[in-house]
């Protein structure tokens, strides 16, 4: 637990700089090497069907032995040498202090009113065309960005790193970029990215859930609405695309108070979805500052419960 403890640490204090050589970049060159030497030699949606789920399969299982086996190899060479080789992988599959990084990027700029140059850093993030919104439609995207990313960039890493370690978290980094590269539901991925989205949508399951259940402990402590917290997760946590992705979105939205969802523009065609929360009010750019907030309240929780749960089963064993 100790070394997660660090992990965490680090990046919250240092996050992950653009110049860093981060294993999920080397995940994502495999990624991409495989896709194009695949679509190469295959057309047929079911060929590529097969191509896409021997992807899934490898990149995981190569992602999880590698550093499996370097971690036993670091062991038996010197004990400092394993926990530093453990905090890097731990580290790099956190993503806290990017997410809050880049979301107050775009809260600042917020701040001084212009607009332009708030749209042009929403897009760095986010796939919906940002050209026309409005302060409360980049306040929005924002949130949405910070608050589903909470499980998958944070709350799902700590999950994974605490049942299996280092080596089970880099397997799950290298399923959330599986389904950020090739999980789109569109005609170029639905075969051969349905082996990827599939596994992420089951991996995530709990994580979604245990972010939600933690973002509603935590809007406690921050004296947020956290009754209304709990109610929107109850009742909108599937009006998402995702059958998880709603779960952080609906707590968030309870705890500050506003209408999450709806419709966005894409690649200049309007996709209508759900919306999630009541519309009480227009959001304002402090919501950004909010869910931040929420975030960092939900990781510490995450933390500590797993932490009580390790000294219990300690003492039972």
């Amino acid at each position: 637990m100790l070394d997660v403890y660090i992990a965490f640490l680090i990046d919250t204090i240092a996050g992950d700089p653009y110049w860093f050589p981060h294993p999920v970049r080397l995940i994502g060159k495999y990624i991409s090497a495989f896709e194009h030497l695949t679509r190469k030699i295959v057309s047929s949606p079911r060929t590529l069907k097969i191509f896409g789920i021997l992807l899934t399969l490898t990149t995981v299982l190569l992602s999880y032995f590698t550093v499996h086996y370097a971690v036993i190899l670091f062991k038996t060479i010197n004990i400092w040498l394993y926990h530093f080789f453990n905090i890097f992988i731990l580290y790099t599959c956190l993503a806290a202090k990017c997410l809050a990084y880049e979301a107050l990027k775009i809260y600042k700029v917020l701040k001084t009113g212009d607009i332009q140059k708030s749209r042009k850093m929403l897009s760095y993030i986010v796939s919906r065309d940002t050209q026309e919104l409005d302060e409360s439609q980049i306040t929005r995207a924002t949130v949405e960005t910070v608050a589903e990313n909470t499980s998958d960039g944070v709350i799902a890493p700590l999950f994974y790193m605490i049942l299996g370690g280092a080596p089970l978290a880099l397997a799950y980094k290298a399923i959330n970029t599986l389904d950020s590269m090739v999980g789109y539901k569109n005609e170029k991925y639905e075969s051969f990215g349905w082996a990827s989205a599939r596994l992420d949508d089951i991996t995530n399951f709990i994580p979604a859930r245990l972010t939600a259940i933690s973002m509603i402990a935590s809007a406690v402590f921050l004296g947020m609405d956290y009754k209304k917290s709990w109610k929107i997760f109850k009742r909108d946590n599937q009006n998402h695309k995702s059958p998880n992705s709603g779960c952080p979105e609906a707590a968030a939205a309870g705890a500050l108070g506003i209408q999450l969802g709806g419709t966005n523009m894409y690649f200049g065609k309007p996709v209508e979805k759900p919306t999630i929360g009541d519309n009480e009010r227009l959001l304002d750019k402090e919501d950004i500052i909010g869910t931040i907030k929420l975030m960092y309240g939900a990781s510490v929780i995450v933390i500590l419960t797993f932490t009580l749960i390790y000294f219990l089963w300690e003492k039972l064993i």
